[in-house]
């Protein structure tokens, strides 16, 4: 996987400053409202890399994955911790999605190897713990996904040369890897989990049972000249390359159908252009809806089923119209959007970009 990994998240921790010198951002400038959201008003300056929230009633739960804490807003002692974060990409854990209901909150949790990753549920002073990690070793969903190069035996010998140096693997089985990044609830005690190192949607049921949802498709991309030149394997150019869909988060729209955002793997460079993408998932199948986002991390549905995805590699909300995504709002440093209380919340992680200034997180209207 790629982008939204311990490398990230260890980034943001370095960029980062200790939460006790955090002063208060403000409010969001008015450039970043529009006239179908309205006005933005800050509710919270107090996390670094505030990457999954979730609302419930009158309350914001905040993964802080940079602390590998959770938090409620409000209050500034964490509910819970995850694993120690750690300035070294290889070594950090994080606490990463939340998700909460009138009765429970769950979370989940990776180490910075990705072998023990855990979904944990917290409800009625009773903690629950299940492991994602456990349910990847014995299955490993995605090994059946092919990677790497289409028509490798037609793929010139420089290519392949340029793309080995770069330590891109010409082709491979999905490989056993774990890191949940999001959680919905799907009511009735069960939750689904989108765990973007093994490329699947899950499903928790209320006794900790783990199950197949569905496997996220490989993400097949064109490389033109342009792109190969950019990206240093001017060989490459003409060339198909499958890379990994990376879920990011997942939801639950109108008539209980389930969403997903995709975030490929592969080089983190503009030369790839817009490759995110909402995916609609159900028992063994997924399809998708619509695709050209620019670092897809999030996802958040309205009562009447519209779409918004925050892009963080382009700091804008957008909506899903048509198969596509029409910018919205503008928002620098967008990592998560969720739909409460008839309004769209945000959070920002300015330090997952590399700009300065603490995450926040915002109310439209």
């Amino acid at each position: 996987m790629s982008f939204l990994s311990r490398r990230t998240v260890a980034a943001a921790a370095a960029a980062g400053v200790g939460i006790a010198t955090i002063t208060g951002l403000g409010a969001v400038p008015a450039s970043a409202a529009t006239a179908s959201l309205g006005p933005v008003h800050t509710i919270s300056s107090a996390y670094i890399a505030p990457l999954q929230f979730a609302v419930q009633g009158g309350s914001i739960y905040v993964a802080d994955s940079a602390a590998s804490a959770l938090f409620k807003v409000g209050r500034s002692a964490p509910i819970a911790h995850g694993p120690a974060p750690s300035a070294n990409p290889e070594t950090s854990g994080d606490l990463a999605g939340v998700a909460a209901t009138r009765d429970a909150i769950a979370y989940t949790t990776s180490t910075g190897d990705h072998k023990d990753t855990r979904l944990t549920i917290l409800s009625h002073g009773h903690t629950k713990v299940v492991s994602i990690s456990g349910f990847e070793k014995r299955n490993n969903p995605d090994k059946r996904n092919s990677y790497g190069l289409v028509d490798a035996d037609d793929v010139s010998s420089a290519c392949k040369a340029e793309l080995t140096a770069g330590h891109v693997p010409l082709s491979y089985r999905g490989a056993y890897d774990s890191h949940p990044y999001a959680v919905a609830s799907l009511g009735g005690g069960s939750w689904a989990v989108a765990d973007a190192g093994a490329n699947d949607i899950l499903k928790v049921d209320r006794w900790g049972h783990v199950s197949l949802i569905a496997v996220l498709p490989p993400q097949p991309l064109h490389i033109t000249t342009a792109m190969a030149t950019a990206l240093g394997a001017p060989h490459c150019g003409g060339v198909t390359y499958r890379f990994e869909p990376v879920p990011t988060d997942v939801e639950v729209g109108p008539h209980d159908r389930l969403y997903v955002t995709t975030l490929p793997g592969g080089p983190e460079s503009p030369a790839l252009g817009a490759r995110g993408s909402v995916y609609q998932v159900g028992w063994g199948w997924t399809h998708r809806i619509a695709t050209g986002f620019v670092a897809a991390t999030n996802l958040a549905i309205d009562s009447c089923g519209n779409i918004f995805v925050a892009q963080l590699g382009a700091g804008t909300i957008a909506e899903v119209r048509n198969g596509h995504g029409v910018t919205v709002a503008s928002l620098p440093g967008v990592a998560a959007v969720e739909w409460a209380n008839g309004h769209l919340y945000a959070s920002t992680a300015p330090a997952v970009t590399g700009a300065s200034g603490p995450g926040t997180i915002v109310r439209f209207g």
